[in-house]
């Protein structure tokens, strides 16, 4: 009873965890330390964007313009003038502008959590019959049923590390794509390359909507871990704990599975 508790204990710390931090902006996780280190190189990389602004502005005039008499029109100067200056606040603003879209899908991750009703990931126990069944074994009855409880509960655990890191990894790819931003959105200068910048805008609100999906998942194991796995009261104690770990185990590796194809499903539902 002791191995299978220690295991749902971890399994329990970790879902809480990524309940807590998924709710967490960037400034906030880990104290901030890590975001004033991508803030830094952000505004270092700043200057570079600024000079492939340029680049790609003429690069974009080259290839857009038959010949130099179609920049002297009016309205043709006008659309490059406004292009140029939207790709210059673009970089200036980027970081601004990122937040302010993580800041929605976060309003949204918000809502699905006050719309399901829960305010934190249901903790999964052990029934009681499970625990009975366990304090009643004698001592040979008790050898196979450690067996089954060690290894139960090993999956248990490499399960829980999984989903976690599966997590982290969300937020390594929020600061990478915060940190390198500049240098992307400057080809919003130059219409032929602007489909870089684009990409990187929908990947980036791929990536924090991830968020969302990883709460859901969540939330539906929490439905699951309300009703815990049948018991049979009349079955041997080996059998009947081999049984419900089984049957935990598979809707474990069900929401690590969602919680894994997070990113892939918001880039399907996105068209990425």
């Amino acid at each position: 009873m002791q191995n299978l508790n220690n295991a749902l204990g971890v399994w329990n710390d970790k879902l809480s965890e990524i309940w807590r931090i998924i709710t967490q902006s960037p400034q906030e996780f880990k104290g901030g330390e890590i975001w004033s280190v991508v803030s830094s190189i952000h505004g270092a990389l700043q200057a570079i964007g600024l000079a492939l602004l340029v680049l790609f502005f003429v690069i974009g005039v080259m290839k857009t313009c038959g010949s130099f008499v179609e920049v002297k029109k009016p309205e043709h100067a006008l659309k490059l003038f406004v292009r140029f200056a939207l790709a210059k606040g673009l970089i200036t603003y980027g970081m601004e502008l990122m937040l302010a879209l993580l800041s929605i899908i976060q309003g949204i991750t918000s809502t699905i959590m006050t719309a399901a009703g829960f305010g934190s990931p249901q903790a999964t126990v052990l029934p009681e019959e499970i625990v009975t069944a366990i304090e009643d074994c004698g001592f040979f009855e008790s050898i196979p049923l450690w067996a089954v409880t060690l290894i139960g509960g090993l999956f248990i655990w490499v399960l829980s590390f999984i989903m976690i890191l599966s997590v982290y990894g969300r937020f390594f790819k929020l600061y990478m794509y915060s940190a390198l931003a500049p240098i992307p959105l400057s080809t919003f200068a130059g219409e032929p390359s602007q489909n870089v910048g684009k990409s990187f805008l929908k990947s980036f609100a791929a990536v924090c909507l991830e968020g969302a999906v990883v709460v859901l998942a969540c939330i539906i194991f929490s439905v699951f871990a309300g009703s815990p796995p049948s018991v049979d009261p009349d079955a041997a104690a080996a059998s009947m704990v081999w049984s419900y770990i089984g049957e935990l185990i598979f809707n474990m590796l069900i929401l690590v599975g969602s919680v894994k194809m997070a990113d892939h499903v918001v880039r399907e539902m996105m068209g990425l």
